[in-house]
C-alpha cells in the first residue's frame, strides 16, 4: 500500500517549503531514517529523512516546486507496485464529455441557430471592444499555477490570480507575488476612470495607449546596458526582509554607545594563544561578557509582547553571521554557564555550519539576545536592527588605537573598541541600557573573570 510523503514542518514558522534536490531516484530503495529530499525552509536548507521503508514510486513535487506544509510531495510503496499518478496533472479536471442529448437536439434542429449565426445582433462599439479585450477563461489544461498559500491568501485578499505573473519556479505564483499585487491594488491612480473610458483623442492614437505602464525605469539608449538585473530572493532572504521590516515598523528603538579599553583583553588573548592554537576571539569575549551581564539585567534578556514583558530564564546569545547574501543568527545556548573556551568552540562550529549551508533550524532558534560584529571590516561603530522579539542588540566595532588619558594624567595610545546597544524603548529605558552596557565594559576591562 503506497503512502504519501508530505511536505514536513521543519521549523515553527515554516508555512511552505521548496524542494531543492531529490536524494533518491524514482524506483530507488528508500530506507527509514535515511535522507530522502533536500528542502529549503524559511530559515535554512536541510534534508528530510524518510519515515518508512520501501521504493520511491513517484515524485509529486519536482525540484524547484514550492508547496505548503502537509502537501504530498512523493509516494513510497512496495517494489513492483504501480504508481497511482499524481503531480500537477492530477489536479487538472478532465474535460467534460459532450452531452449526447444536446448533440441529438442540435442535429434535429440545425435551422434554429443558423439564422442567428449568420446575422448576429449588432452590438455597441464599446461593448465589442470590451469583449475583444476580455481574457478568455482558463480551461482545465491552462489552470493557474500557484502555491496553496498563495491561493489562500489571494482568496482572503480578493486578488485575481489570473492577472498575476508568478516569480516562483516555472512561473508559479507564490506568496510574495500576492502580497505585491495587494500593495499595488491599493494605490489606484487618480485618473483611473479616464483610462477605462478613453476619449476621442486616445481612440485616434491607439499606439500611445498601448505603451507599457509601471514603476520600472525605462531602458536607456544603447540596449541591454540600460536594463536592470532582476535577482529573486531566496526564502531565507524574504524571511529576513520581512522580520527586519516588522521590527523597524513596530519597535521604537534608541541607541547608546561607549568605548572599551581592550588592553587587558589583548594581553589575555596573547596568553591563551600560548596554550592553544585556536584562542578565543575578541567577539567570543564580548559574547561571554554580555551573557554574564544579562544575568544581572534580566529585562535586557527579555521581550515586549502584547503589552507584557517576557523575561527569559535562559541566556541564549545569537551571533550574527553574513553568509550567502543574507544574514543568519546561530545561537550559543546558555552562554552564561559556558566557559570562554566552550563559547569559542561552539561559535566557531556554528559559523562554519552557516557558511557550509549545514546549519539546522534548531540551531537558529531560541535566541534571547544578539551580538553583531563588523569590526573585521574596519567599521568603528554602527547601529543594527533589533532581532524581534528580543529587547536589544549589541554591535561591536573595530579594535583601533585611540588617545586616552591614563591614571597619571598623560595622554597615551590605547586599544579601544566601540560597543553600541540598540534598545526597544517599550521594555528598556535609557538607564536600563546604560547600566547593562557599563557592566559589559567593566567585564571586558577586567577580563580575568571571563576566563574562569
Amino acid at each position: 500500500m503506497a503512502t504519501d510523503v508530505n511536505m514536513p514542518r521543519l521549523s515553527d514558522s515554516m508555512e511552505e517549503g521548496t524542494v531543492l534536490k531529490w536524494l533518491v531516484e524514482v524506483g530507488g530503495e528508500v530506507k527509514r531514517g535515511k535522507p530522502l529530499v533536500e528542502i529549503e525552509t524559511d530559515k535554512a536548507n536541510m534534508t528530510h529523512d524518510a519515515d518508512t521503508d520501501g521504493v520511491l514510486l513517484e515524485v509529486l513535487a519536482k525540484e524547484g516546486d514550492t508547496l505548503a506544509v502537509g502537501e504530498p510531495i512523493a509516494r513510497i510503496g512496495d517494489e513492483g507496485e504501480e504508481p497511482t499518478g499524481g503531480g500537477e496533472d492530477e489536479e487538472a479536471e478532465p474535460a467534460p464529455e459532450p452531452d449526447k442529448t444536446q448533440e441529438e437536439e442540435t442535429d434535429e434542429k440545425p435551422e434554429e441557430g443558423a439564422e442567428e449565426a449568420e446575422d448576429p445582433p449588432e452590438q455597441p462599439e464599446a461593448e465589442q471592444k470590451k469583449e475583444e479585450s476580455a481574457p478568455a477563461p482558463a480551461s482545465g489544461d491552462e489552470r493557474i499555477k500557484a502555491s496553496p498559500v498563495a491561493k489562500r491568501m489571494a482568496q482572503e485578499k480578493g486578488v485575481d490570480l489570473s492577472s498575476l505573473e508568478g516569480s516562483g519556479p516555472g512561473g508559479r505564483i507564490v506568496k510574495a507575488d500576492v502580497e505585491a499585487a495587494e500593495g499595488g491594488a491599493t494605490e489606484k491612480p487618480a485618473d483611473e476612470a479616464e483610462q477605462e473610458e478613453p476619449n476621442e483623442e486616445q481612440k485616434a492614437e491607439p499606439a500611445a495607449a498601448e505603451k507599457p505602464q509601471g514603476d520600472a525605469p525605462a531602458a536607456t539608449e544603447g540596449g541591454p546596458k540600460g536594463d536592470p538585473e532582476i535577482q529573486e530572493l531566496s526564502r531565507l532572504q524574504r524571511t529576513v526582509s520581512r522580520r527586519m521590516a516588522e521590527s523597524k515598523a513596530t519597535a521604537p528603538d534608541f541607541t547608546i554607545s561607549l568605548d572599551v579599553d581592550m588592553t587587558l583583553c589583548i594581553e589575555l588573548r596573547d596568553r591563551l594563544k600560548e596554550q592553544t592554537e585556536k584562542a578565543p576571539s575578541y567577539n567570543d569575549m564580548v559574547v561571554k561578557a554580555a551573557a554574564l551581564a544579562l544575568r544581572d539585567h534580566p529585562k535586557v534578556n527579555g521581550a515586549y509582547r502584547d503589552g507584557k514583558f517576557e523575561l527569559y530564564p535562559r541566556i541564549n546569545v545569537g551571533v550574527a553571521v553574513a553568509a550567502q547574501g543574507t544574514l543568519v543568527v546561530p545561537v550559543v545556548r546558555d552562554a552564561d554557564e559556558k566557559s570562554l573556551g566552550e563559547i569559542s568552540r561552539q561559535a566557531r562550529r556554528l559559523i562554519g555550519k552557516v557558511r557550509d549551508s549545514e546549519i539546522t533550524p534548531p540551531e537558529l532558534s531560541g535566541g534571547t539576545f544578539t551580538v553583531s560584529n563588523l569590526g573585521m571590516y574596519g567599521i568603528e561603530s554602527f547601529t543594527a536592527i533589533i532581532n524581534p522579539p528580543q529587547a536589544a542588540i549589541l554591535t561591536v566595532g573595530a579594535l583601533v588605537k585611540k588617545p586616552a588619558v591614563d591614571d597619571s594624567g598623560r595622554v597615551v595610545a590605547r586599544d579601544m573598541m566601540n560597543l553600541t546597544l540598540v534598545c526597544d524603548h517599550r521594555i528598556l529605558y535609557g538607564a536600563d541600557g546604560a547600566e547593562f552596557l557599563a557592566a559589559v565594559r567593566k567585564l571586558l576591562e577586567e577580563p580575568l573573570s571571563l576566563a574562569l
